[in-house]
């Protein structure tokens, strides 16, 4: 168990679990070579153990946290992810907000939004962008290190180098331009990236791309028929769970009394994944020692035809 793991399985409630999830989990980009300064949620070990503290009075009472973040007519995981970092800003131990979601307007047309702005206890007056980023490595078979470029969303509408680009040419300079000056919000304002995520690879001995964290949250790929090649039989010591989108932050725990209606469910997900005709996010869960399930692996089951099409997508940034 990764040490994320035994930081997260301390909280019981779903959403406390993801909000522990994006202020612990280690950054998708590597410090000193991400272009720019990387947010730190915490400036001190004091800042980091109230938090903690924090997390589980909320873990006993998240009404209010549920209220700010649970949307029933949003899936949108950038949007969920923004309600939890704004509620730990507003609520939190940590820094103080000052603002979130700043529009920018010229001549009444939107060119950007601030994410976060927030002061430290040191005093410090930060300008957050957040990202948070799944994406599947689909290399040439060739080269042995990942480029930014090879990494693609699931839907190949997305990637890595893209976003990159975007979040270091535009949206961390929107509290440098006149536009944001004219708000009187005062500054100057530093900025940095809060970016976060999990990259999937096929292949495990391929080297994350030079801008990419050390420490990031991996997980797997396979196609369906590599998928149904290794699991053709129901386990009954395993489950698979397709996970919804607002569930690709943390880890889940099932429950013992969940567990009857998981193992009526296992039939019918393994037969739907073998036959998977797009990117669907699965996790692997095994029994523990409680009469529980408790997530094993997490990864992407896509279409046969998808890996062709990824690597066009990814080719057509050279």
């Amino acid at each position: 168990m990764s040490g994320l793991s035994r930081l997260v399985d301390r909280f019981e409630d779903a959403t406390v679990r993801d909000l522990a999830w994006l202020l612990f989990a280690p950054d998708l980009l590597r410090a000193g070579e991400a272009g720019a300064e990387l947010a730190q949620p915490f400036a001190s070990p004091a800042d980091r153990d109230a938090t903690l503290e924090w997390l589980q009075a909320l873990d006993a009472a998240p009404d209010a946290l549920h209220v700010r973040s649970r949307n029933p007519r949003s899936t949108r995981l950038g949007i969920y992810a923004e309600s939890l970092l704004e509620f730990f800003l507003a609520h939190g131990p940590a820094a103080r907000l000052i603002a979130a979601n700043v529009p920018l307007r010229r001549q009444r047309r939107t060119i950007g939004e601030c994410d976060f702005l927030l002061q430290t206890a040191g005093g410090a007056r930060l300008h957050w962008e957040l990202a948070v980023k799944f994406y599947l490595h689909i290399g040439d078979g060739a080269t042995r290190t990942a480029r930014l470029s090879d990494y693609v969303g699931p839907n190949l509408q997305d990637r890595f180098d893209l976003k990159y680009a975007r979040l270091l040419t535009h949206q961390l300079g929107l509290t440098s331009r006149a536009e944001f000056a004219a708000l009187g919000l005062g500054g100057p304002w530093d900025a940095q990236l809060f970016i976060k995520g999990r990259l999937f690879y096929h292949d495990d001995t391929v080297l994350p791309a030079p801008e990419v964290g050390a420490r990031h949250v991996r997980g797997w790929w396979l196609t369906a028929s590599e998928w149904r090649a290794r699991h053709d039989a129901i386990d009954d010591a395993r489950a698979w769970v397709v996970q919804p989108r607002l569930a690709w932050l943390a880890s889940r725990r099932l429950r013992a009394g969940d567990a009857g209606s998981l193992i009526a469910e296992s039939a019918a997900i393994h037969t739907r994944l073998q036959a998977a005709d797009a990117p669907t996010m699965v996790a692997s869960y095994i029994r523990d020692g409680a009469g529980g399930w408790t997530e094993e692996s997490r990864g992407f089951i896509v279409p046969d035809d998808w890996p062709e099409r990824a690597r066009a997508f990814a080719a057509s940034a050279l």
